[in-house]
């Protein structure tokens, strides 16, 4: 028997979109000879949702919507599909009860045939931690009164999990006692670097404690700033991959089933670590942009690592001709700096302008001239500069319509090594969750991936200076980085330790590091964070990223 993992771009609240690519997905399974499809966690409406939930239209859009997808496809003569979508129940099982105010909302699955909605599963463990926040929305499907969700088709038995219940023994057991000799577990899990093999090692894990091979149905795209890999895959019993979708495009993977169960199928290899992030990076900004209906991308372009890193991704997620960069020279921009900004402008073939800061610096400057008298020059002048850009870049956001990317580094965003108001300013933060140390990982990279520029020529699309010189805001003379924080190796590691792994001062001081400098990288981290949260949301690609999986308040005494 062939069964389809329906890997699908949903887009959030996008039903009769996402009807629709459903529809379509099972229609092409059903033509290459499948009887079952397995759809993702949620696809119906889109993951995650968020207070959506708590609207009663929304659920009964959702409810609507499941309807019509089952009546789509009942001309699909013996196809089964297994969908995720929210879900509620209503007096004698009506989803449309003038009760459901006080219901309780479900994570739920349903199988589909014959024009019909057959039987209906509801996820029993429900994540809390990183980005989840499920128990917000839903109740367990223990509350449900429901058992597990098994069905048969081409002579076999199919059991139905939801995403968190295959990390759990308890769902596959019951599925199993059912009569289940498969385990279909649909999923959205955000993607992080190295997700993919944890995610398989651990359902590995989870086929050979319930001797039952496991094909896992997976999401992919971007949502705001989780991204979604895709990389469905299906493992034997024994817990050996047998099958592996593409990373980050939607994809129908067809996984064949033998008369024991045992699956077989394409195995695509998973991508290295920068590969992984540079995808996840191109799909973040490509969907953000693209789902929320922007014409275009607008970058100020320094001359510097940062931004040329976020022009070469801007341009691989939507094109040259929709990404404009903007250098904004002022009285201490280098003239490496310009000509490195053309440079890589005319490489990647994108608008270039140029347009100089001085005149507004200047009159600023006169205009405050009474108010700072007797004072002098210090980082107020500086951040001057930033400001200056940034209300440039959005005027022309707001003329244009195109959105501002913003080009700060987590290092920076994590050490307040910013300006509110000024660099930060913009709507979507590219590489928010990318460290210093990774964007020059990234840069060089990609300037080893084949390919032609836009002149034809083959060769590096980030001019290498840029990569070799000292980083530099470039706000006073002769300035650098590191005049004002640690190598950024070592504020890399600090910042990792601390933040990502939740390490305390004394432990990352024990693990070698200077006393000094831990105590200047976490006293920055939480000083800052004023500043993060009046930041631009941003793409996540670690396991934890300054945004929804770090919430500390802004006051507080607490410094260990």
């Amino acid at each position: 028997m062939k069964v389809a993992l329906a890997q699908l771009n949903a887009t959030v609240g996008d039903l009769d979109g996402n009807r629709r690519r459903l529809a379509a997905m099972a229609r092409q399974a059903h033509a290459q000879g499948a009887l079952v499809v397995i759809a993702p966690e949620l696809a119906l409406c889109g993951y995650p949702p968020e207070d959506l939930l708590l609207r009663q239209a929304f659920m009964r859009a959702n409810a609507d919507a499941l309807q019509a997808l089952a009546a789509e496809l009942a001309d699909c003569e013996g196809l089964h599909l297994v969908v995720g979508h929210p879900h509620q129940f209503g007096e004698q099982g009506d989803v449309r009860s003038k009760s459901m105010a006080v219901q309780r909302r479900y994570n739920a699955a349903s199988l589909l045939s014959d024009g019909r909605v057959l039987d209906t599963y509801c996820k029993r463990e429900l994540p809390n931690y990183q980005v989840f926040d499920e128990r917000r929305y839903f109740a367990s499907g223990r509350d449900a009164g429901q058992g597990p969700l098994v069905f048969s088709a081409g002579g076999l038995r199919l059991g139905v999990l939801i995403c968190e219940d295959a990390w759990f023994d308890e769902p596959a057991q019951l599925a199993k006692a059912a009569g289940a000799q498969v385990l279909c577990v649909l999923n959205a899990s955000p993607f992080h670097l190295d997700k993919a093999d944890e995610r398989e090692q651990r359902m590995a894990e989870r086929a050979r404690a319930s001797e039952l091979p496991l094909l896992y149905a997976h999401l992919v795209g971007g949502q705001d700033e989780v991204v979604f890999d895709g990389a469905s895959f299906a493992v034997d019993a024994a817990g050996r991959i047998s099958a592996r979708a593409a990373s980050f495009e939607e994809a129908l993977l067809i996984v064949d089933l033998a008369t024991d169960a045992t699956p077989s199928g394409s195995i695509t290899p998973v991508p290295s670590l920068e590969a992984q992030a540079w995808a996840a990076l191109v799909t973040g900004v490509r969907d953000y942009v693209g789902k929320n209906g922007f014409p275009g991308a607008i970058i100020g372009l320094s001359g510097g690592i940062d931004s040329a890193l976020v022009l070469a991704i801007a341009v691989d997620a939507l094109g040259a001709d929709k990404v404009r960069a903007v250098m904004m020279p002022s009285p201490y921009t280098a003239e490496i700096s310009w000509i490195d900004a053309r440079d890589m402008a005319a490489r990647l073939g994108v608008r270039y302008d140029e347009i100089a800061i001085a005149p507004a610096f200047d009159a600023l400057n006169a205009s405050l001239a009474p108010q700072f008298a007797g004072r002098s020059a210090d980082t107020t002048e500086e951040n001057l500069q930033a400001r200056i850009r940034g209300t440039m870049l959005m005027a022309l956001s707001n003329k244009l319509g195109a959105i501002v990317l913003t080009t700060g580094n987590k290092s920076e965003l994590a050490t307040g090594y910013c300006t509110l108001y000024g660099d930060m300013a913009g709507g979507f933060a590219v590489i928010k969750d990318v460290a210093k140390t990774l964007v020059y990982r990234l840069a060089d990279w990609r300037n080893r991936q084949p390919g032609l520029r836009a002149d034809g020529s083959s060769g590096p699309v980030i001019p290498e200076r840029i990569i070799t010189r000292p980083p530099s805001a470039e706000l006073r003379p002769d300035q650098t980085d590191q005049d004002s924080l640690p190598p950024y190796e070592v504020l890399d590691a600090i910042l990792a330790r601390y933040m990502e792994e939740d390490q305390g001062i004394e432990q990352i001081v024990a693990a070698g590091f200077e006393r000094a400098d831990v105590e200047r990288v976490t006293h920055l981290i939480k000083f800052n964070e004023y500043k993060r949260r009046q930041a631009p949301v941003g793409i996540r690609i670690t396991h934890r990223a300054f945004g929804r999986d770090w919430r500390y308040p802004i006051t507080s005494k607490f410094r260990a």
